[in-house]
């Protein structure tokens, strides 16, 4: 029993003990934070206000197709300087004020040594901790600030702060702008990112970091270190399917034409047939002084009336259901056709007589097609509709960019008597632009309907993602229809309202459109939308594109004036520096057309051909005449021509005739060339030419 409490007061006194010496520390502590430390915490503001700070990452870029950057992050530093740093000393300071002075004043020679002494001086005398030396500052002047003296002693010594700033650029500045996008920022009262910097947000903003800042009575937050305390994660890149070269035609083109016609607005959509990648997207406004810029991506957003180029939608179901063939005729009836108390009225007076479904649509006659499609639907409206389903014209393409405008087909239960022949010509149904060039994409694709992309590829916490092709429909229709769809899109190029872009070097395919806006205002107060969309080569679809234009002007607003030219520029730029889908040059026809010889001055010792005299013809000869001191002939030989000043069939014709290979990049004159003037050319090399 004795033992027992003996064990109970050992224990009783060792927790006693343990009690007091935990009691003494906790005094000792207090007394040595509060007395023996007391002034220092006192004067120090580290304990007080203090937080961690999110630290915001570098931002991903945005390339275009050939690797020029569409959207990059720049980063600029506001140059300041804590006067109360703990290591900045009185004798520290005085030691290398005068130098910093001059420093600071040969570098950014804005003010005198003097002047920069002066307000030094000032600042530190008021114990400023967050005093402003220079704003904007680049990373490359940060560098060298930073060697400058006293802040070369680092921050705790110098007082030195860079306090970093993310600046968002475009180098191209309006090239492709609304489809690129921006950031989302509160302090400009933006909150919702736009374009591809908005989907591709997730990858492109990096993570966060964390730093350990402390609150200055002025207002303000200063980093009690340079480093962070959790360093941020910058952000992935995105590759776009955006060619620099293309966009850069299609803008100019657009611009060219809003300004001729005085048209608000326009757009125009290049994109690969098989891939669905979108090679050019320009959306432009230009103002009262012919100033352009983007308000709004009509491409994406704008969901409207696309008038004619709608009637290819319309013949393809009659052609589903079996109900017409190319062949089949129809009276326009001198060019009215009335319904209840709608005439629908053609563009040539009288119209076009009796004409067969090939001819209307090549013609664009809208009696004849609004009489053909009320004719077989006006028992059953709900089958046509349903092939609209069948194409994929009801449906939003859910592409990656925010924004897209809602198709629009008008359920039957609210159709009046007049809608189905205002539907089957473009009215009372609405598609953006893309959402149109989606469906006669698919007529070029052999049926398949490929959905458009922006991003061949981005990446994400160093993973690559690479965004492949996707299929919305394998077939939209039977390959019967395709072939009608077809030979009638070829023949309006060659033979109707789109003639004006018919060529000798490639063959087009397509639909001009002109849509009339507001038409119950009166026509005073009416507006018109221009357009045309196809493919190109006819026989090889690679490449399809639509342009829209709207304008208020009453003199030129139809498709083939207004779109047309802007489509050829494009197809045109894009033939030329596309090889591959180029006609193989006859020149058996070449030859026929040019003289046997051409005259050239000798002009050097060598006897170095110069070939600058070919400009002045279309075409090449089998051999040429050198004129020097004496006249003689000279074969072209093994030597390197000079191609600058020729067109890119001349420069072909001559290189393949040498053994060569030939590379072209551009269209247009050479200007530059991969192999030297007079340098032997061996037989099979490569040849690279540059045309502007």
């Amino acid at each position: 029993m004795n033992e027992v409490k003996k064990d109970i007061l050992k224990r009783t006194y060792i927790a006693f003990f343990g009690i007091l010496l935990f009691s003494l520390l906790v005094v000792f502590m207090l007394f040595n934070i509060q007395v023996v430390n007391g002034a220092k915490w006192k004067g120090n503001k580290y304990a007080q206000g203090s937080k961690y700070m999110e630290v915001e990452p570098v931002r991903g870029n945005i390339y275009a197709k050939n690797g020029e950057l569409l959207a990059t992050t720049m980063l600029y530093y506001d140059i300041r300087m804590d006067m109360k740093a703990d290591g900045l000393s009185d004798n520290l300071w005085e030691q290398n004020v005068d130098s910093l002075s001059r420093y600071l004043a040969e570098f950014f020679a804005d003010r005198t040594v003097y002047e920069y002494k002066n307000s030094l001086t000032k600042a530190r005398k008021k114990g400023n901790r967050w005093y402003l030396i220079k704003r904007d500052v680049s990373y490359p002047q940060m560098r060298k600030i930073k060697k400058f003296p006293l802040f070369k002693l680092g921050r705790n010594k110098s007082g030195l702060i860079c306090d970093q700033k993310i600046v968002r650029k475009k180098p191209f500045e309006l090239l492709a702008q609304r489809t690129v996008g921006k950031i989302a920022n509160r302090e400009y009262g933006r909150n919702r990112a736009s374009g591809l910097e908005g989907a591709y947000d997730f990858g492109l903003r990096g993570e966060n970091g964390l730093q350990f800042v402390r609150k200055l009575p002025g207002g303000g937050w200063l980093p009690l270190d340079d480093r962070n305390t959790v360093e941020p994660i910058p952000g992935g890149d995105v590759h776009t399917t955006i060619d620099i070269e293309l966009q850069d035609v299609a803008e100019d083109a657009l611009y060219r034409y809003l300004v001729k016609y005085k048209a608000e607005h326009g757009c125009v959509i290049l994109m690969e047939t098989k891939t669905g990648a979108v090679r050019a997207i320009a959306n432009l406004q230009v103002d009262t002084l012919g100033n352009a810029f983007e308000s709004r991506n009509y491409a994406v957003w704008e969901s409207a009336e696309p008038g004619s180029t709608f009637k290819l939608a319309s013949l393809m179901a009659a052609f589903e259901d079996g109900y017409l063939t190319l062949e089949d005729k129809i009276n326009t009836d001198k060019g009215i056709a009335k319904f209840y108390d709608l005439k629908i009225r053609d563009s040539k007076r009288g119209g076009y007589g009796v004409v067969s479904v090939k001819e209307a649509f090549t013609v664009s006659s809208n009696t004849a097609i609004a009489k053909l499609i009320n004719r077989h639907y006006e028992d059953n409206p709900q089958k046509l509709i349903n092939r609209f389903y069948q194409f994929g014209l009801t449906e939003k393409l859910d592409i990656e960019i925010p924004g897209e405008g809602k198709p629009f087909i008008k359920p039957v239960s609210e159709w009046s008597g007049v809608t189905l022949p205002q539907m089957s010509i473009g009215y009372e149904v609405q598609q953006t632009p893309l959402q149109m060039l989606t469906f006669y994409n698919a007529v070029a694709n052999n049926g398949k309907m490929v959905k458009p992309r922006f991003v061949d590829r981005y990446y994400q916490n160093n993973k690559e993602y690479v965004i492949d092709s996707e299929v919305i429909k394998e077939s939209i229709c039977s390959k019967e229809t395709l072939e009608k769809a077809k030979t009638m899109l070829e023949s309006v190029v060659e033979n109707g309202t789109a003639k004006n872009l018919k060529n000798d070097k490639y063959s087009v395919a397509g639909k001009t459109g002109t849509t009339q806006l507001n038409y119950w205002k009166g026509k005073e107060n009416m507006s018109y939308k221009a357009s045309f969309v196809g493919y190109f080569p006819a026989d090889k679809p690679e490449y399809s594109c639509i342009v829209v234009v709207s304008t208020k002007s009453h003199k030129t607003y139809y498709g083939s004036a207004v779109a047309g030219p802007i489509f050829k520029e494009v197809a045109d730029k894009v033939y030329a520096g596309a090889i591959d889908i180029q006609r193989p040059i006859n020149r058996d026809s070449i030859r026929q057309k040019l003289p046997r010889n051409i005259v050239l001055h000798e002009f050097d010792a060598e006897g170095v051909q110069s070939f600058h005299a070919l400009n002045e013809y279309k075409g090449d000869s089998d051999y040429l005449t050198v004129q020097g001191s004496q006249t003689k002939e000279k074969s072209l030989g093994d030597n390197m021509p000079d191609l600058r000043g020729m067109g890119l069939k001349d420069a072909i014709y001559i290189l393949e005739g040498m053994g060569a290979q030939v590379e072209a990049i551009g269209s247009g004159k050479v200007v530059k060339q991969s192999v030297p003037v007079g340098r032997k050319l061996v037989k099979g090399s490569i040849v690279k030419i540059r045309l502007s």
